[in-house]
């Protein structure tokens, strides 16, 4: 029915009429005219929608158990008439009370109460779920001829058994303690003991302040169950467990850091078990230092890693590597050696590595597979060709994939990811592969494989390369293959700046004696004064964001890719700038190009852009975007990830 407020509405312009006949009785008679036209709208308004509640409640009885209007009001689930336009007609007492909560709402829009559901989709499903306050719903419709009847069906007391089973399903986490070695090597006998015990304690009051439990499995090993409420709560919270280890110090320079892997969403503990190992070897393959979540449908969910990591590589583990990998290429019809994309000099110098030990030592028919005409390394390429003219050693990916035999070996070097190598294609088809790579593991990686060499601690895949020569045989490395892999070395490390241990500096020293000749590595790098130039033109427009530079370059042209990591590298001499980004048209999207001294994560922020890489190298391509727009959303993802930094 009308409101009330109309009627008095009406009254009040007939009293205001009233007074104003003593004012001017021309302004009496229009306001009497409308307080007439007004009081008859009102009228017919009422009449009109008593009429169409009548045929609401008409069309109803139809559908309504008992066809009585006293069995419906009383009837046990809250119900509702809803007309043609959504507006409420008619409520039941339990509507009334459960619902509406004792309030009005005769006359208010059905969009109120389903919101975000609207009434079609209500009357096409067999059941909505609607939370109305603390309230659970399940909304069921029946359409009349003048509008719709619903069902309100309070499930409060299942919804809530049923959040409260999810959140307190068993949750298992595997922690381990990255740098247990390293800190005892660097520590007196009483000192390692104290920060070993410190690191428990912290873990063990950590499990307890989620309702869980810690049991030590070995020596910097421990297994936590706890359940999913507490976990999505450390979730929120970005894992302050993590920056708690790390306060923990042993000297003046060195922390205790760990890394955990969790389970989340397994359907059984012994699945729960097994994801959070898969978690954990995730995140230590990413560098430690981190949280890694694992979910259903084989998700990541990534926290922490933020430091540099610690190297801890064992020449034990090196050398079984480089047994096994002996072995597979001695039981090989041939040997495919394959990089990532638009190949560097880490990528071919690795390569040249490999092929010399297949080809040379261990006999096997050996080529490298390659796009010469996306290559960023022609200058090694051509030095190689230049030593072996009649020797075909480089082959395109078509012509690969035609030497592929039932025992064909391909190596994949200096990436694990299917979706980088230089031929996806190539990599269907051989059964045998060997993925040697130093970048950080990503969550879509090569499967299956015979060997998965994988050190993210090592400066380049070269430098692993150079290791397992040592190993499986190094009488047949030449003075050009040494070359080749120095130069690998030395355009991940930034000459020696980045990411150096005490392993890089060995294997360059192991090169040395094999002749390699320090000033034909360093003309390798060599540009044109055209490329020179086009360097210093991204640098010159570049834009310092706190401690981030970022330049662009607008339109694509001839070595833009090489230009563009160049001009990378040279922004990180800016006084102040810890991570760069150069953002470029090339291949028919916008490329990014990271890098950064150590103490930005730039694989991270290039993850968030769906690319990915190392802690200190990284890159991102875009599809469908502008450099305006990339450099947008580069910013987003900045701001987001010192947000998230500056979270407690």
């Amino acid at each position: 029915m009308a409101s009330p407020v109309f009627f008095v509405l009406s009254a009040i312009m007939v009293a205001m009429a009233c007074v104003s006949w003593f004012w001017n009785s021309t302004v009496c008679y229009i306001e009497l005219c409308a307080a007439g036209v007004s009081a008859v709208f009102v009228f017919v308004t009422t009449v009109h929608f008593r009429a169409h509640v009548l045929d609401t409640l008409k069309g109803a009885k139809t559908v309504l158990p008992g066809g009585q209007n006293g069995s419906m009001q009383k009837f046990a689930i809250s119900l509702v008439l809803v007309g043609a336009a959504g507006d409420i007609i008619w409520i039941n007492d339990a509507f009334w009370n459960t619902v509406c909560e004792k309030h009005e709402c005769r006359g208010d829009s059905i969009r109120k109460f389903i919101y975000p559901k609207t009434v079609g989709q209500i009357l096409e499903a067999s059941g909505t779920d609607i939370t109305i306050g603390k309230r659970h719903f399940t909304v069921y419709g029946t359409q009349t001829s003048s509008g719709c009847i619903m069902y309100f069906t309070d499930n409060t007391y299942y919804k809530n058994i049923e959040k409260e089973y999810r959140e307190t399903r068993p949750v298992v986490a595997l922690a381990y303690f990255d740098n247990r070695e390293e800190l005892a090597r660097c520590s007196s006998s009483s000192e390692d003991t104290h920060i070993a015990s410190e690191v428990e304690e912290t873990l063990i009051q950590w499990a307890q302040s989620m309702d869980g439990f810690l049991k030590k499995m070995s020596s910097g090993r421990f297994i936590i169950v706890t359940d999913e409420r507490h976990i999505k709560n450390e979730m929120e919270r970005r894992f302050p467990i993590l920056d708690s280890i790390r306060a923990i110090r042993a000297g003046e320079h060195l922390t205790a850091t760990i890394s955990v892997g969790v389970s989340l969403d397994a359907k059984s503990p012994k699945e729960a078990e097994r994801w959070a190992r898969t978690a954990l070897d995730m995140a230590l393959g990413r560098g430690g230092d981190q949280v890694a979540v694992k979910k259903k449908n084989d998700t990541y969910e990534f926290f922490g890693g933020l430091s540099k990591g610690v190297e801890r590589r064992d020449k034990v583990r090196t050398r079984v590597f480089a047994a096994t990998i002996s072995d597979d290429i001695k039981e090989s019809d041939n040997v495919l050696i394959m990089g990532h994309r638009f190949s560097d000099l880490d990528c071919v110098g690795s390569a040249v590595g490999m092929w010399n030990v297949a080809s040379k030592y261990l006999k096997r028919p050996a080529y490298i597979v390659d796009d010469l005409s996306q290559t960023l390394a022609s200058s090694l390429i051509n030095m190689v060709k230049a030593k072996y003219p009649e020797e075909k050693i480089f082959i395109s990916p078509q012509e690969a994939v035609t030497k592929v035999m039932p025992k064909t070996t391909l190596v994949v070097l200096d990436t694990h990811s299917p979706d980088f190598v230089e031929s996806p294609e190539l990599l269907k088809s051989v059964t045998r592969v060997i993925v040697i790579d130093h970048h950080r593991m990503m969550v879509r990686h090569i499967e299956n494989a015979l060997v998965f060499y994988h050190e993210p601690f090592a400066s380049s895949t070269s430098e692993m390369v150079t290791e397992l020569v040592q190993y499986i045989g190094d009488t047949t490395l030449t003075e050009s293959e040494a070359e080749a892999l120095m130069a690998g070395i030395m355009l991940d490390t930034k000459n020696f700046v980045l990411k150096t241990g005490v392993r890089t500096f060995e294997a360059a020293a192991y090169l040395r004696r094999k002749n390699a000749d320090t000033v034909k590595v360093k003309r390798l790098f060599s540009d044109s004064v055209d490329a020179y130039k086009a360097k210093y033109r991204i640098v010159s427009n570049a834009q310092v964001y706190g401690n981030f530079a970022i330049a662009s370059a607008n339109s694509e042209f001839s070595d833009i890719r090489i230009s563009a990591a160049q001009a990378a590298d040279e922004l990180l001499s800016i006084k102040g700038v810890e991570a760069s980004f150069v953002i470029y048209p090339a291949g028919g999207v916008i490329n990014i190009s990271a890098r950064s001294l150590g103490d930005v994560n730039v694989q991270l922020v290039m993850e968030s852009l769906g690319g990915g890489g190392h802690l200190t190298m990284a890159g991102a391509q875009l599809e469908n975007v502008t450099v305006e727009q990339a450099k947008e959303k580069l910013i987003s993802v900045i701001e987001k990830s010192k947000a998230n930094k500056k979270k407690p």
